[in-house]
């Protein structure tokens, strides 16, 4: 299914003196583009109809909202780059398209086809390409879908919003990644077999919150979960994924199922695989991280993610006690990996497994 977009550019947008000085330190999702993508769906009228770009205003939904009552939400994160002569990359959107449907699907939302995703995503690059940060920065791209149906009833809504945001980010690490802190949440879970944890909703975030203020309560930068059932195994980060690497070489990850299929984290182990190196998605205890950090059989842990790409993590906390990961420092694979994502993405060396698609 292919729709046409009807393109009404913003009659008043931001000047270019004010754009620009917005682009000197934008942060991370505080400074916002004129523009945002807007698709309907309503059961009633047979399915998406009034595909448009329009400029960036508020929502207007009924206090009965069913978003509001019982949040079925879902939402994408994915980044428009810069190449050195000018153009723009986007790294795997396809694959942001694909797991937008796979989350739909769970919370019995109505799936977008994923061309139309894509498509979104693209004219709001196109129409805001202005907003584009250079250096390490990008244009942090935001898909989400709500449902908008008016009612009480607890029943998947017919009637939703799909819209795309986009966001300039700056580098998420001035001056490469630093070493993270994460706390270990011993009291609060993420997800069970069967649960959202492998979906893209805000519920899941919401729900991981409170272990997030407990990490910073403790002085820790994030929080990791353990698995909901025995609370032995690591799960994931409040939100990035988590790998190991070993002396010998080889990388572990938690397997998928109750966590997020992250596509850093499909990256990673495909540029790992490339190498040589071997990858195995298992489950990977505390106790056992903890025994292998102190006998330096583990050499490097690291974070993976749309915002920071790859974060070393250096440190572990616990109420059972803490450790350090070799000695708290930046690891060679970590450093090495990040750099090998980020040069595929602005298009800097080869892209081998065609992840990058060129807006313009």
């Amino acid at each position: 299914m292919s729709m046409k977009f009807d393109i009404q550019p913003a009659s008043n947008p931001t000047s270019e003196k004010d754009r620009v000085a917005k682009l000197v330190d934008p942060g991370f999702g505080r400074v916002f583009t004129d523009h945002m993508a807007i698709v309907r769906y309503n059961q009633a009228k047979g399915g998406w109809y009034e595909a448009r770009i329009e400029a960036r205003a508020n929502f207007q939904l009924d206090p009965a909202g069913a978003v509001l009552h019982y949040a079925q939400e879902i939402f994408e994160g994915l980044k428009a780059y810069k190449r050195d002569d000018g153009g723009v990359n986007l790294f795997r959107p396809d694959a942001n398209a694909r797991r937008f449907k796979d989350s739909a699907d769970r919370m019995a939302m109505a799936q977008l086809p994923e061309d139309v995703f894509i498509e979104a995503v693209e004219q709001v690059v196109r129409i805001d390409r202005a907003w584009m940060p250079g250096g390490e920065g990008s244009l942090y791209l935001r898909p989400f879908m709500i449902a908008s149906e008016t009612f009480l009833g607890v029943k998947p809504s017919s009637e939703y919003i799909f819209a795309v945001i986009a966001s300039p980010v700056g580098s998420y690490f001035k001056g490469g990644p630093a070493p993270v802190s994460i706390w270990v949440s011993e009291n609060y879970t993420r997800a069970a077999i069967g649960g959202t944890g492998a979906v893209k909703c805000g519920g899941n975030y919401a729900a991981s919150l409170r272990a997030q203020a407990e990490a910073i309560q403790h002085g820790c930068d994030q929080v990791v979960f353990l698995d909901a059932v025995e609370r032995r195994y690591i799960e994931e980060l409040g939100g990035m994924n988590v790998f190991f690497v070993f002396e010998d070489g080889s990388l572990s990850t938690p397997p998928l199922g109750t966590i997020l299929p992250g596509i850093t984290r499909d990256s990673i182990i495909a540029l790992a695989k490339d190498a040589g190196k071997t990858v195995r998605e298992e489950p990977y205890s505390l106790d056992q991280w903890r025994k292998d950090a102190a006998s330096g059989k583990l050499k490097e842990a690291f974070a993976c993610g749309t915002a920071a790409v790859i974060s070393p993590i250096g440190k572990v906390r616990s109420v059972s006690g803490d450790f350090e990961i070799s000695g708290g420092a930046a690891g060679p694979v970590a450093t090495g990996l990040r750099k090998q994502l980020i040069d595929i993405q602005y298009g800097r060396t080869n892209d081998p497994h065609n992840w990058i698609r060129k807006v313009f």
